[in-house]
């Protein structure tokens, strides 16, 4: 029973799970506050200040000026957790269901981009595309499939791009990524369920590189059109596993080495900018991530201090592909001033069967507006609101050493950015 339980402990505790972000999965769309007022609507194809360096690298040949670029975006999450019952074979679990398991969160972004001559331009850009925090209440019914979870990943990017005549652009950045994480969740006590938990928790990291790539190609001085590729990154997590506990989970308490495989998946997204005017520009855009990649965990143990049974561990995930689809508009009130609003519907990866408290998301709509303000030609300062509603969705996990849960979450999220552009 013990090696049963340090199984499932570990298998769960290192689980990848989702912060309510702006984005499907436990991928962050908070690289820029300018773009965060669209809906990330024309992220490919805008190309307007330096974060062009993530939304299409190619962009950067549109930047006549050296330009930094800094700023950081809140997110704060709620879920409304109700239907909610938890057992151990025939004895019901209490606990409670706050719903407020995501601590307010901060997504810093920096960039720089320097005109090399008329066609090629450096760039330069330190950004979070990935990333979640997730704490549930100690009291939490579903403890058991869930904890806390803390995932980020941190990329710098150094890019060059390269426009071959008056339409057409492209551009390259390899991208140098850094993972960290810590997982926990507590284990039931098959003497006494409900009390006397043990805990299990997983902190590990890594460092791997991938690469961003873009087109632009501008059909009109008013209609432009990008794609950008970001690639897929593979991680090898080296850290531990640490349990606890007392009575019978005292056998299988200490602390022992672990390994992780993860892969961010790659993603294209595609956007279509149109000035209908002097003062009004349309923005239309998708993006598609392969999350199916994203199958399972699969934690490698060290055998000469685990049994060999206990080498491999296995969580099953079966994410799915997703699409997010946006439009957006904004309107330049005067030279100084610029209104931006736009909405998008955004797939979850996610699916029915396993779906769990960790990664409890359902589709999402995403309402966002901004403003960008401008004093003089060399300053820009950029804010943004985003709201999200997610559809309601249902948990239904059954377990031999968790116990039962099951519960109805209905998920929203409020986001608020700020960003400082300055060219000389």
């Amino acid at each position: 029973m013990s090696k049963r339980l340090l199984k499932t402990g570990l298998a769960v505790a290192i689980t990848a799970t989702s912060s309510h972000g702006f984005a499907s999965g436990f991928a962050l769309n908070e690289q820029s506050i300018s773009g965060m007022g669209t809906s990330f609507a024309g992220r490919s194809s805008s190309a307007d200040d330096a974060s062009t360096v993530f939304g299409n690298p190619a962009g950067m040949s549109r930047l006549k000026r050296d330009e930094v670029y800094v700023g950081a975006a809140a997110i704060h999450a709620k879920s409304d957790i109700s239907h909610a019952s938890a057992n151990a074979g025939p004895l019901a679990l209490s606990g409670s269901n706050d719903g407020d398991m995501v601590p307010t969160t901060g997504v810093p972004m920096g960039y720089y981009v320097k005109p090399l001559d008329d066609k090629v331009a450096f760039g330069l850009g330190v950004y979070v595309p990935f990333g979640l925090m997730t704490d549930y209440e100690s009291s939490f019914q579903g403890r058991y499939y869930a904890d806390k979870s803390y995932v980020r990943v941190i990329t710098v990017q150094p890019t060059l791009s390269y426009r071959f005549n008056d339409k057409l652009s492209v551009g390259f950045g390899p991208t140098f990524n850094h993972i960290e994480g810590e997982l926990t969740s507590s284990v039931l006590n098959p003497l006494s369920p409900g009390s006397n938990d043990g805990k299990v928790k997983v902190k590990g990291d890594d460092t791997a590189v991938g690469f961003n790539v873009g087109v632009l190609y501008e059909f009109t001085p008013n209609t432009r059109a990008g794609v950008t590729y970001h690639s897929r990154v593979k991680y090898e997590l080296e850290g531990d596993t640490r349990v606890s506990g007392s009575g019978a989970l005292a056998g299988i308490a200490g602390k022992y080495d672990a390994n992780l495989d993860l892969t961010t998946p790659e993603s294209v997204d595609m956007s279509i900018t149109h000035d209908l005017s002097d003062a009004l520009t349309l923005y239309v855009g998708s993006t598609w991530t392969r999350w199916s990649r994203f199958k399972e965990i699969r934690v490698e143990n060290d055998s000469a201090t685990l049994p060999a049974n206990l080498s491999t561990i296995v969580e099953e995930q079966n994410w799915h592909d997703t699409w997010a689809h946006a439009v957006g508009l904004s309107y330049k009130v005067s030279p100084q001033w610029t209104l931006r609003t736009g909405i998008a519907i955004d797939q979850s990866p996610t699916n029915n069967v396993d779906r769990s408290p960790r990664v409890p998301s359902g589709d999402r709509t995403i309402f966002s507006v901004g403003a960008g303000w401008s004093p003089n030609q060399d300053m820009t300062i950029d804010v943004a609101y985003s709201y999200l509603q997610e559809e309601s969705v249902d948990v239904n996990h059954v377990s031999a050493t968790r116990g039962t849960y099951s519960a109805r979450y209905k998920n929203s999220a409020h986001g608020l950015g700020a960003s400082l552009s300055y060219r000389f």
